[in-house]
């Protein structure tokens, strides 16, 4: 592992979570809530089998694309320039939204702003081709080119979403794309939002639930502000108190993680190191990149991922993909916030 591997990486969460307002969900009237993914308690694990999940799947996918192409024939602008009644990223969409609801590639921002993205990707990218007399011999080119700059994009804005990939390439190699131009956009924005509600209303029906989050999983606070998480309660608590404290407390208040401080911006407590670790004898370290490394590749004797405050430990030769370190990172430096909110305690 590189020394300064840790610095390629950029989360734009980091960033935008402390501005982020929480949902406002907990103030609507309950069954308007409830198909917007809100619970009040905790949902229980029910093991219903897949024949369940496959047949609202089912239902929900049928329902979805029979609505995005009613809507489509009847709006006169998209008969006017010949916009297809629906584009074909969508089945894969529907395959996330219905069937693997709880996949974070499923979830509303990346269904919505994946495609958003992708669709002005590849509607750039094909203007820019077709500046070309040899258009029809070099869209291949820009069908490359916008799904690979569409993904790099979704990944940037962490709105991945794999449907979106079809539709950056669909939008340059595509002729009935090509045509629409700039007006792909508001098609795709406009299937979006019809299959999201009909999402909403049929995976929300009995034990299901969907969306898991509309942002982020992470706990939001909204302005810039930090939230300390409560200290541990006394265990003399009467078990009657803490029932009742967990049913009046929403899903959303006791399921999330609570932002780590790493998230928080010019408050927040310094990155944990990472420890690359040969030989538990060896003394040999080189500083740099906020990760200690062994020279010494003998005599490695631990093949264990070691957590502690301020401090991540991984044997010799195991790489961290940037979102492995995140996560680490994340729940080290938890650790140390834990630890300083129960000493204030």
């Amino acid at each position: 592992m590189s020394p300064t591997s840790g610095r390629w990486h950029f989360d734009i969460d980091r960033h935008l979570n402390p501005w982020i307002p929480p949902p406002p969900w907990r103030y609507l009237p309950y069954p308007v809530a409830r198909f917007l993914g809100f619970r009040r308690r905790r949902p229980q694990q029910q093991q219903t089998g897949n024949l369940v999940a496959m047949f609202w799947a089912f239902i929900g996918i049928m329902a979805a694309i029979l609505v995005i192409q009613a809507v489509s024939q009847r709006v006169p602008s998209f008969e006017a320039r010949g916009a297809p009644m629906i584009v074909g990223s969508f089945g894969a969409a529907a395959v996330l939204e219905f069937y693997s609801i709880e996949a974070p590639l499923a979830q509303p921002r990346n269904a919505v702003l994946g495609q958003l993205i992708a669709a002005v990707s590849g509607v750039a990218v094909a203007k820019l081709f077709r500046l070309s007399p040899r258009f029809d011999d070099i869209r291949w080119v820009g069908g490359a080119l916008a799904c690979a700059s569409a993904t790099c994009l979704m990944a940037l804005t962490n709105t991945v979403h794999p449907p979106a990939g079809a539709t950056a390439l669909l939008a340059v190699v595509d002729d009935s794309l090509v045509r629409l131009g700039w007006f792909l956009v508001p098609v795709m924005m406009l299937g979006c939002a019809l299959m999201l509600g009909v999402a909403l209303l049929v995976n929300n029906v009995a034990a299901r639930r969907f969306p898991m989050y509309w942002w982020t999983p992470e706990e939001l606070v909204g302005k810039g502000r930090s939230k300390v998480p409560p200290p541990p309660q006394p265990h003399s608590r009467a078990a009657g108190k803490l029932e009742d404290e967990e049913e009046e407390a929403s899903v959303d208040d006791v399921a999330l993680p609570a932002v780590p401080p790493v998230a928080r911006g010019p408050s927040a407590a310094p990155e944990p190191k990472v420890v690359v670790v040969a030989a538990a004898n060896n003394n040999n370290i080189e500083h740099g990149a906020n990760t200690t490394h062994v020279d010494n590749k003998e005599n490695t004797n631990t093949a264990h991922v070691v957590l502690k405050p301020g401090e991540i430990v991984v044997p010799y030769g195991m790489t961290l993909s940037p979102a492995e370190r995140y996560l680490l990172e994340t729940i080290s430096s938890r650790l140390t916030y834990a630890g300083v909110a129960e000493t204030l305690a």
